[in-house]
C-alpha cells in the first residue's frame, strides 16, 4: 500500500467504531511501537479484542493483520530518528540473547531476499554492467561501505569503474556530468534514504543512462528513476543499519559479472598475483616474521 498509511487512518477515523478509534488513535500516536506488536498485544494495549484489531486491518484494505503490520514497518523505516530506533530495538530485543537474535534476523533477511529478488532483473543488470562504457557506483552514508566494496571488485574486473563521492552536491554532479546512454549508474540506498543518491538517479535518468537501483522497496526514492530494480531486505538493529542481505546480493552480482568476463578476470588476477608477490602485499602463511622481513 503505497499511500501514506497514517493519512489513510486519519481519513477513515470518523467512520470507525469506538474500539477501532482506540486502535487508530494509538497507531497515530505510537506507530513506531505498534509496528512490532502482534494483533493480540495491540488489542490488549488499547483495550479491545484481537478480532477487533483484525477487522480494523480489513477496513483499511488489508487481507489480514500481517499486511497492516508490514505496512507500518515500511512506514517507520524512513521516519524514525536514531533515538527512536534505539527505543524500538530495546523493546524488540528486551533481555534476549542479542547475538542469537540479530544473527537470526539477518538469516531471515537473506532468505526473504532470495525469494523476492527477480532473476530477470538480476540478469538484465549483469548484461548492462558487462556492456557498459563506464560504470558509476554511488552509495551515501551507511550504504557507502557497500558502494566501496562493489567498486573495489568491479575495479579489478573493469578499467572503467568510477566510485562517486557524495561529500557535496556540486562535487557529486561534477563526477557524473559525463554520464551518457552507454554508461551505467549503480546506486545503493536503504532507509533512511539518501537524498543525494536520489538526485544522482534523476540526473542519470535524464541523461538516458542505464540506472540500476539496489534498494529495499519499489517505493524507494531511487526506484522510480531506475531501469533495473534489485530488491534486498534490510532492517534496523538499534541505530545500526543491517545490510547483510544487500551485501549478499552484491556478492552475487560480482560473481555473476566475473563469470561473464571469466577470461579477462583470470588474466587480471594472474598479473595481480605477480605484483602482490613481488611487493609483499600479503603475509605468506606459514612463514616466520624473519623470513617475511627478508623477502
Amino acid at each position: 500500500m503505497q499511500r501514506d498509511l497514517l493519512a489513510l487512518i486519519a481519513e477513515k477515523a470518523p467512520a470507525f467504531s469506538k474500539g477501532q478509534k482506540r486502535i487508530s488513535q494509538y497507531i497515530l500516536e505510537h506507530y513506531d511501537k505498534a509496528a512490532f506488536m502482534t494483533a493480540s498485544r495491540l488489542g490488549a494495549t488499547v483495550g479491545v479484542s484481537e478480532s477487533t484489531v483484525v477487522r480494523f486491518a480489513a477496513i483499511l484494505g488489508f487481507e489480514g493483520y500481517p499486511g497492516l503490520q508490514k505496512a507500518l514497518q515500511e512506514l517507520i523505516r524512513n521516519k524514525l530518528t536514531a533515538v527512536q530506533r534505539i527505543e524500538v530495538t530495546s523493546e524488540q530485543l528486551g533481555s534476549t540473547d542479542v547475538l542469537d537474535k540479530v544473527l537470526n534476523l539477518d538469516i531471515e533477511k537473506i532468505r526473504l531476499t532470495l525469494e523476492e529478488t527477480s532473476r530477470e532483473s538480476f540478469d538484465r543488470a549483469v548484461d548492462a554492467i558487462t556492456k557498459a562504457k563506464n560504470i558509476y557506483i554511488i552509495g551515501a552514508r551507511s550504504a557507502s561501505a557497500l558502494a566501496r566494496f562493489l567498486a573495489y571488485y568491479f575495479g579489478l574486473i573493469f578499467p572503467n569503474v568510477k566510485l562517486v563521492h557524495t561529500t557535496s552536491s556540486s562535487e557529486m554532479f561534477e563526477q557524473i556530468m559525463r554520464l551518457g546512454e552507454n554508461d551505467v549508474l549503480i546506486g545503493i540506498s536503504f532507509p533512511r534514504y539518501s537524498r543525494m543518491t536520489a538526485k544522482a538517479f534523476d540526473f542519470a535518468s535524464a541523461r538516458k543512462a542505464h540506472v540500476i537501483a539496489i534498494t529495499d522497496s519499489e517505493v524507494s526514492p531511487i526506484a522510480r528513476a531506475a531501469n533495473i530494480l534489485l530488491l534486498a531486505r534490510s532492517d534496523m538493529v538499534s541505530f545500526v543499519d543491517s545490510l547483510v542481505a544487500p551485501l549478499s546480493l552484491i556478492n552475487a552480482l560480482i560473481v555473476a559479472v566475473g563469470l561473464r568476463r571469466r577470461e579477462e578476470v583470470s588474466e587480471t588476477f594472474a598479473k595481480l598475483e605477480t605484483i602482490w608477490d613481488k611487493y609483499n602485499v600479503y603475509e605468506k602463511t606459514g612463514d616466520t616474521p624473519e623470513e617475511n622481513a627478508e623477502t
